[in-house]
C-alpha cells in the first residue's frame, strides 16, 4: 500500500477570512506590473489578431464624435429649413427642388457611420474571440508543460495545489482582461475627441464631470479588490466544493454513495460549504451595490448640472439646437466614457491581482533538477544501487518515512519489499525513481549519486507500475503504449507487451479489440474490472524496455492464482533486469532472489525466504498468520 502524504480531511472553516481586509492600494497598483508580460502573451500567441483587434478598434473609436457632431448637422440643417419655410408640396417636389440635397447627404453619411460601426464591432469581437481561444489554448498548454516540470512533492502540498486550482481557473478568465485592456485604449480615443469638442464650448464642465466620477471610481476599485480578497481567501473551500460534487455525482464513488446512503452527508456537506461561500458574497454584493448607487448618484447629478447650463446658454441664444444636441450628447457619452474608463481601470488593477495567481505558478521551480553536466546512466548497469544510511520525510510530517536505511540492490537482482502498510515500501520506490530526493544520506548507481544523472535519462531507465495507477479513458492500446510514449505507434511493441503481461486475453474480449475505448467517461468506451485494468498496467510497464522494473502491489485486485502466474511471468521476463516486487501475499514474493523486510521507515530483516523463516521474525510471524488463512 503506498503512504500518502498527510493532507487535512475535514472542511476548513473560512469565517476567519471573511473579515480579512483586502490587497492595500500599492498591492493593486504593484499587480499592474503583471499586464506587460500579459500583453507579450498575447502578443506572442498572434500578432496578426492582436493587431487587427487594436487597429479596428482605433477606427471605431472616432466613430461616436464624427456620428455625433453630423447630427449636430442634420439638426442645424433642418431648423435652417423651418426657418427659410419653404413650401413644400410634396416629397418628390421637394426632392426634384434640390432644397434637402444636403440633408439627404448628411443622412445617407450617418447612416453609413451606423453601418460601419456595427461593422466594425462584429470583426472586434470576432477577433477577439478567435484571439482568446488561441490565448487560452496556448496558455493552458504552457500551465501543463510547467506542470511537468514540477517535483511530485508540490503536488502532493496543499498550498500549491490552491495555487495550481488558481491558476488553472485563469488561464480561462483572463481574456475579459484583454478585451478590457483594448477597450480602455478605444474608449480613450473617444473620450480625447469628445473632451475636445467639449473644451471648445464650456472647459469647466470636464472638470465638473471628474470630480463627480471620483467617488465611484474610489469605490470600484476598492470592491474589486474585496472580490479578489474573497475568491483567494476561498479557494480550499472552492476546491472541497467541487470535490464533495464530484464524489457525490461520478461513476467512481457511485456504488459506496448508494450501499452507505452517503449521499446525505454529502448534500449536507456541499450545501454548509456552499451557504458559507453565499453568505460571504452576498454581504459584499449588498455592500457593492448600495454604495455603487450612492456614487451613481453623484455622477447623474453632475451630468444634469452640465445639462441645465448648457440648456440655459441655449436659450439664451449662445448655441445653436445642434450645438445644445451635440453638447448634451458629447457630455453624456462622455461622462459614460469616463465612468467605463475609471471602472475600467479599477477591473484592469483588480484582474491583474489575478494575473498573480497565474504567474505566481509559472514562478515556482522544482527542487529536483538536472546537473548541469549530468554524467550519463550506465547501460548496461553492472553493480546496481546502494541506499547509504537514507532518510526522508513527507513535508511537514513529524515522522519520518524511512530512516537509516541501508542496503543494495544488485544488478539483475529480483527485489521483494514486504512490510505492513506504513513501513515506507513505497516511499522507498519514489525515492529509487527519484520522485524524490533524500533528506539524509544518499542513493548511490554504480558508485554515483542519482542526482548526478540526468532526471529524464534515469527515468527512462526505470519501469514503475504504482497501486494507485491511472486508468486512461483511451483505447486499450494507447492505455499500454503511454509507458513509452515515443513508441505509441509501434502495434507489434504494443502486442508484445499485452502478451508479457497476460493482458492480450483481456483485449481479445473487447469488441475492436486494441482500438476500444476503454473506461466510463465516453459513451463508447467499455469498463474493465480491477484485474482487467491492472493487466492493461502491468503491459504498460513491459512497454518500456527499462533495466530496472518495479511493480508496487498493482496487482491488489487479482486472486492468489492469477497474481502467483502475473508475478511468476514477471520473474521469467526479468532475466538480466533489475526489479523490485511490492506484494502482501507471501506465497508471490517467495519467488524473489532477496527480500527486504520494512518496519516503521527501517530495514528489519534482509534474505530469502527460507533465511528469513529460519530466522523467525517479522516476516516468518506474517508469514504464518496468511498461511492460516488458507488452511
Amino acid at each position: 500500500m503506498a503512504e500518502p502524504t498527510p493532507a487535512p480531511t475535514a472542511p476548513a472553516t473560512a469565517h476567519s477570512r471573511q473579515g480579512k481586509s483586502g490587497p492595500s492600494l500599492r498591492e493593486r497598483f504593484k499587480a499592474m506590473r503583471n499586464l506587460p508580460p500579459f500583453l507579450k502573451q498575447i502578443w506572442q500567441t498572434s500578432p496578426w489578431l492582436t493587431i487587427s483587434s487594436l487597429g479596428l478598434r482605433l477606427i471605431r473609436a472616432v466613430l461616436p464624435i464624427i456620428t455625433l457632431y453630423i447630427g449636430k448637422l442634420i439638426i442645424d440643417e433642418a431648423v435652417r429649413l423651418v426657418a427659410l419655410g419653404l413650401p413644400f408640396e410634396s416629397l418628390g417636389e421637394a426632392w426634384r427642388g434640390g432644397q434637402l440635397d444636403h440633408l439627404l447627404w448628411l443622412l445617407v453619411l450617418e447612416f453609413a457611420l451606423a453601418i460601419l460601426s456595427d461593422l466594425l464591432g462584429r470583426m472586434v469581437s470576432y477577433a477577439d474571440s478567435l484571439l482568446s481561444e488561441l490565448f487560452t489554448n496556448a496558455t493552458s498548454i504552457r500551465l501543463m508543460e510547467h506542470a511537468a516540470t514540477l517535483d511530485l512533492e508540490d503536488f502532493e502540498d496543499p498550498d500549491l495545489q490552491d495555487k495550481l486550482d488558481r491558476a488553472r481557473r485563469q488561464t480561462m478568465g483572463r481574456m475579459n482582461l484583454m478585451s478590457t485592456l483594448f477597450g480602455q485604449v478605444q474608449d480613450s480615443i473617444t473620450v480625447i475627441s469628445f473632451a475636445a469638442g467639449l473644451l471648445v464650448y464650456a472647459p469647466w464642465l470636464i472638470a465638473l464631470l471628474a470630480v463627480a466620477l471620483i467617488p465611484a471610481f474610489v469605490g470600484e476599485a476598492h470592491f474589486n479588490a474585496m472580490g479578489y480578497s474573497l475568491n483567494f481567501a476561498w479557494t480550499p473551500e472552492r476546491r472541497q466544493l467541487e470535490y464533495v460534487k464530484q464524489t457525490g455525482a461520478s461513476v467512481e464513488s457511485a456504488k459506496e454513495v448508494k450501499i452507505f446512503n452517503l449521499h446525505h452527508f454529502l448534500i449536507a456537506r456541499y450545501r454548509t460549504l456552499a451557504d458559507k461561500f453565499f453568505k460571504a458574497n452576498r454581504s459584499l454584493a449588498k455592500r457593492r451595490a448600495v454604495w455603487g448607487a450612492l456614487f451613481a448618484a453623484l455622477g447623474t447629478l453632475g451630468y444634469y448640472i452640465a445639462y441645465a447650463y448648457i440648456a440655459w446658454r441655449t436659450v439664451r441664444g449662445d448655441f445653436t439646437i445642434g450645438d445644445l444636441t451635440f453638447l448634451a450628447g458629447s457630455f453624456r457619452r462622455l461622462r459614460q466614457l469616463l465612468e467605463g474608463l475609471l471602472v475600467g481601470f479599477s477591473q484592469v488593477a483588480s484582474q491583474a491581482l489575478y494575473l498573480d495567481d497565474l504567474f505566481s505558478f509559472f514562478e515556482i521551480q522544482p527542487e529536483i533538477t538536472s546537473p548541469e553536466n549530468p554524467v550519463a546512466v550506465p547501460k548496461p548497469i553492472v553493480r546496481g544501487f546502494v541506499f547509504e544510511d537514507v532518510g526522508f520525510r513527507y513535508p511537514d510530517a513529524e515522522r519520518w518515512a524511512v530512516r537509516h536505511l541501508s542496503f543494495e540492490l544488485r544488478a539483475g537482482e529480483v527485489l521483494a519489499l514486504v512490510g505492513e502498510n506504513g513501513a515506507g515500501k513505497t516511499t522507498l520506490v519514489k525515492l529509487l525513481a527519484r520522485l524524490y530526493d533524500p533528506d539524509e544520506g544518499r542513493i548511490l548507481l554504480d558508485g554515483v549519486d542519482l542526482r548526478e544523472y540526468d532526471i529524464e535519462d534515469l527515468r527512462a531507465n526505470i519501469g514503475v507500475i504504482f497501486q494507485d495507477f491511472v486508468r486512461y479513458n483511451l483505447t486499450a492500446g494507447e492505455n499500454i503504449g503511454v509507458g513509452q510514449i515515443d513508441a505509441m505507434a509501434d502495434d507489434a511493441r504494443i502486442r508484445d507487451a499485452a502478451r508479457r503481461a497476460m493482458a492480450d486475453e483481456v483485449i481479445a474480449t473487447l469488441p475492436n479489440g486494441y482500438d476500444q475505448l476503454v473506461g466510463r467517461r465516453f459513451k463508447t468506451g467499455v469498463d474493465l474490472s480491477g484485474g482487467q485494468w491492472q493487466k492493461i498496467a502491468i503491459a504498460r510497464a513491459y512497454m518500456r524496455d527499462a533495466q530496472v522494473m518495479i511493480l508496487d502491489e498493482p496487482t491488489a485486485a487479482l486472486d492468489a492464482r492469477s497474481e502467483f502466474e502475473v508475478f511468476q511471468r514477471f520473474k521469467e521476463l526479468s532475466d538480466d533486469r533489475t526489479a523490485v516486487l511490492i506484494s502482501h501475499r507471501f506465497s508471490s514474493v517467495r519467488m524473489a532472489d532477496r527480500i527486504l523486510v520494512l518496519e516503521q521507515g527501517q530495514l528489519e530483516a534482509s534474505g530469502t525466504h527460507e533465511e528469513l523463516l529460519a530466522q523467525g521474525g517479522r516476516y516468518a510471524e506474517l508469514f504464518e498468520l496468511q498461511a492460516s488463512g488458507y488452511r
